[in-house]
């Protein structure tokens, strides 16, 4: 079967520092797949890759067999389109109502009636565990944990095929990141969304993933099942996984 995602051969360098080294990633249809990786290692430079944001200096995004690498206009929005995002920060719109934010890549066309799209969001909230009560709210009268709800349901509104997460539970305590991975891989499921999440958190990786992938100088260096994270037989993972600071990842220099 053809892979939903199929990426191959990818680099990306900004000045001489090459983030991407010719990265190998395949997901397939209704996966979800968790990249690992420390700081700065090329996790967000990946998912912009896919998302058409960052031109790859060379390689290979293929989206069910097409390459996606060049597109432009209508054929680019035409791609985003299948696509639904979680970003780090909520990237929710102060100056809206929770519903608006909601609904914000269903406003595009303006066909759609408000009283409609507000329905529609508080349905959408619903399935995130959040009442029609804050429909009308800002977002900054929200908690840190209602707000990430809030960007999940944008996120799955339109239900989208594909679903990014870019570190889901940034700043959130473990009870509600615990809360929010299990939201995330509840509505993925439904959806029969193939899933894509970037995230040092192990608690996250072992909650969301059906596979894991690391990612270290800019290469998939190990992948397997959430099953095989703890007898990898690769150091690097161990290290990682086991949040150990002896081993032979070098932690940043300060």
């Amino acid at each position: 079967m053809t892979p939903r995602i199929a990426i191959h051969g990818l680099t990306k360098a900004f000045g001489p520092k090459p983030v991407l080294a010719g990265l190998d990633l395949e997901v397939g249809v209704g996966e979800s797949v968790v990249v690992i990786g420390g700081s700065g290692t090329g996790k967000s430079v990946l998912l912009k890759s896919i998302l058409g944001l960052v031109a790859p200096d060379s390689g290979s995004i293929r989206l069910d067999g097409v390459e996606t690498v060049g597109l432009n206009g209508a054929a680019r929005d035409r791609m985003r389109a299948r696509f639904g995002m979680l970003f780090q920060s909520g990237a929710l719109f102060d100056s809206l109502p929770v519903w608006r934010n909601v609904t914000f890549a269903l406003t595009a066309g303006g066909a759609i009636r408000a009283a409609d799209m507000r329905a529609m969001a508080v349905a959408t909230l619903a399935r995130v565990g959040l009442g029609a009560d804050i429909a009308d709210l800002r977002p900054a009268a929200l908690s840190g944990g209602m707000q990430k709800r809030v960007a999940l349901a944008r996120a799955i509104a339109a239900r989208p095929e594909i679903i990014f997460f870019d570190e889901p539970t940034t700043g959130l305590d473990p009870i509600m990141a615990d809360v929010i991975n299990a939201l995330i891989r509840e509505q993925v499921t439904a959806l029969g969304a193939t899933a894509i999440t970037i995230t040092h958190d192990m608690a996250s990786a072992r909650k969301i993933a059906d596979r894991v992938a690391m990612l270290h100088q800019g290469r998939i260096i190990w992948q397997g099942s959430v099953a095989a994270l703890d007898s990898s037989g690769n150091a690097y993972v161990d290290q990682f996984v086991h949040g150990r600071a002896e081993g032979p990842i070098q932690p940043l220099p300060r």
